[in-house]
């Protein structure tokens, strides 16, 4: 899993967008399943700087209930936190009954971007890596459903990730020294990886390794194998049948002012518009 991977074909936008479409539909079924059934479920998401976890978690989240599917991305610890065992800061986040919890890392920092940036010992990764396959086992036994993602990339494709996100304003908040320091240490983080891998892959709670070097298959395929791990059924949706709106004589339409947002991408604005598009009042109006 180093170096360089022989290039695939790329999905076209146009089938990447009809699966997702038939996978999201799916999702919201999974999510229906998860609430009635009361299922606990933890997914986890780990890789080197741009692997892709964020755009993947995106894409697994933007059709289902941000109260049902919760995303977990915690900051640096504060000085409290690091006092404290090293796993107490994510056992709060873990689900409740007919929730999905997605961690964006998690606890296995402590086996990679701690470990190879010199933020804990080698004696402190060798007990955490010791220790997780039985907290794990007890995640599991406990009800929780656990699945854990690494995606993988080449040399060249996080090159090319990372330098885009110098040149496009909506990324560039993406790249942190850390990220420069993490490409300069590409075999450290592979030795991590391996080691973590190596013992952390149990029978009862696997690693699921994902080529990540085309974001578009790589969300397709990641969000088809979590549908698999989960055994749901498609709910009947109870058909809906809208009222007639009810009449209140005495209530009128308002005849307050009120403070429009700006139009500037609709129908032209009315006489006095100036040259954005915007009159003097409507400009002061406009929040």
């Amino acid at each position: 899993m180093n170096g360089k991977t022989k290039k695939k074909p790329k999905i076209s936008l146009k089938k990447y967008l009809k699966e997702l479409k038939h996978l999201h539909g799916e999702l919201v079924a999974l999510q229906r399943w998860v609430q009635q059934e009361g299922l606990k479920v933890c997914i986890i998401f780990e890789g080197r700087d741009g692997a892709g976890k964020g755009g993947t978690i995106k894409a697994l989240t933007e059709r289902v209930s941000p109260r049902v599917f919760r995303t977990i991305a915690l900051p640096t610890p504060t000085e409290r936190e690091k006092s404290q065992i090293y796993l107490q800061r994510y056992i709060p986040h873990l689900p409740a009954a007919g929730e999905v919890v997605i961690f964006d890392r998690s606890w296995y920092n402590r086996a990679g971007v701690e470990r190879v940036m010199g933020f804990c010992t080698e004696e402190d990764t060798r007990k955490f890596l010791t220790i997780m396959p039985f907290f794990e086992k007890a995640l599991i036994d406990s009800g929780i459903i656990l699945l854990k993602y690494w995606l993988e990339i080449d040399m060249e494709e996080q090159e090319r990730r990372l330098k885009n996100r110098i040149a496009d304003p909506r990324k560039v908040w993406k790249l942190s020294p850390m990220d420069i320091e993490s490409y300069r240490r590409w075999d450290d983080y592979s030795q991590a990886r391996d080691d973590m891998l190596a013992a952390t892959d149990t029978s009862w709670s696997p690693w699921f390794v994902a080529d990540s070097n085309d974001k578009r298959t790589a969300r397709l395929n990641i969000i088809r194998h979590i549908l698999a791990q989960i055994p749901y059924r498609h709910l009947p949706v109870p058909e809906v049948h809208f009222p007639a709106r009810k009449k209140n004589k005495s209530c009128r339409e308002s005849k307050n002012s009120l403070r429009m947002v700006a139009d500037h991408y609709g129908a032209p604005q009315g006489r006095g518009a100036d040259t954005d598009g915007e009159t003097a009042q409507t400009a002061q109006k406009a929040v």
